[in-house]
């Protein structure tokens, strides 16, 4: 990554890690939700929240996976505060579940971390019968943070803290479909295009994370709410992308010589997600997309305030006709 070392007006670069985003910051009192922390950028989030005192519940679909997960990090981590609650992001009964029984605790929530998704996945639909990638990368998050919206308005009102949404997109939202959100063809097989519904999907946690920014400013909440691009990571979130697979087994000894200049590592790749939901310097800031643990630039369908607000009425009524 030497390629993209130059720093931003943050201090930190594409080569920054999260530890070194995160260092001397006191998260101790705050509680955290990761999804899909059970592996990749998810659980070096985890950790590394963890590693700074935040009480981190580890929202996960395999939960013997983020049982493990939760293993290594106190094994790294002896006094961590950890748990791994089960989550699946593409069944709103799950969803639902999830939110009851992380209330019925009664802990309180500082920071809700959507992380999440799946990647260019075949035309698959979802147990609510939607697009598989809007279904888990969009509308399972939309939910889930409507969801434990009451509980983090709660403690940033007890506790006098700001509360944090932070939604993980992608630099892809600048290639989704050429409608942006295709409201009328969710479900249409017909022109399905895994990367562009992959792109599609990622547009939408933009838009989710500016309307509902404007929504809490709107209410005087002390709740923000931004999204980011967490940078080129070769995770398992490749796992459905033919290309890509026979791109990294085929060139494998060019990878080797060459990725750690085009990409990030695991560390790198969780460092702008950790420095959004903790840095002091991202408090009040809200509406906003970052790159590289620095503010950066969206595509202007990302900007549109009105397809912003469409979405949000869509995706509140896709959630109301699922529920009856």
């Amino acid at each position: 990554m030497w390629l993209f070392s130059r720093k931003g007006a943050s201090g930190f670069s594409a080569t920054s890690t999260a530890e070194q985003v995160t260092e001397g910051i006191d998260g101790s009192g705050l509680t955290a939700i990761v999804t899909g922390a059970s592996s990749g950028i998810g659980a070096e989030t985890a950790r590394v929240l963890a590693l700074r005192g935040v009480h981190v519940v580890m929202a996960v679909r395999n939960l013997s996976a983020g049982h493990e997960a939760k293993q290594a990090i106190t094994k790294d981590i002896p006094n961590a505060k950890i748990d791994a609650m089960e989550l699946d992001l593409s069944s709103m009964t799950s969803i639902r579940k999830f939110a009851s029984n992380f209330n019925s605790l009664g802990l309180p929530l500082n920071v809700l971390v959507n992380n999440a998704g799946v990647m260019a996945t075949p035309f698959m639909l979802s147990k609510d019968n939607i697009e598989l990638q809007f279904a888990t990368n969009h509308v399972g998050h939309f939910l889930l943070t409507n969801l434990m919206l009451e509980t983090m308005k709660k403690t940033s009102h007890e506790t006098s803290q700001e509360g944090r949404i932070v939604n993980v997109s992608s630099r892809r939202h600048k290639f989704s479909y050429p409608e942006g959100i295709r409201f009328d063809r969710i479900n249409d097989q017909s022109g399905y295009n895994s990367l562009s519904a992959y792109g599609q999907s990622k547009l939408a946690n933009v838009l989710h994370a500016n309307e509902l920014a404007r929504r809490l400013m709107e209410e005087e909440v002390e709740i923000t709410a931004n999204s980011l691009h967490p940078g080129a990571i070769a995770t398992n979130l490749f796992r459905h992308h033919s290309f890509v697979n026979v791109f990294v087994l085929v060139n494998s000894g060019l990878v080797a010589a060459l990725g750690r200049h085009v990409m990030k590592n695991v560390q790198q790749g969780a460092a702008t997600t950790c420095y959004v939901a903790l840095h002091p310097d991202v408090k009040g800031i809200t509406g906003k997309y970052y790159a590289d643990s620095n503010l950066a630039e969206t595509s202007s369908q990302a900007n549109d305030q009105d397809l912003a607000k469409k979405l949000w009425d869509f995706t509140h009524n896709l959630i109301h006709q699922c529920k009856v």
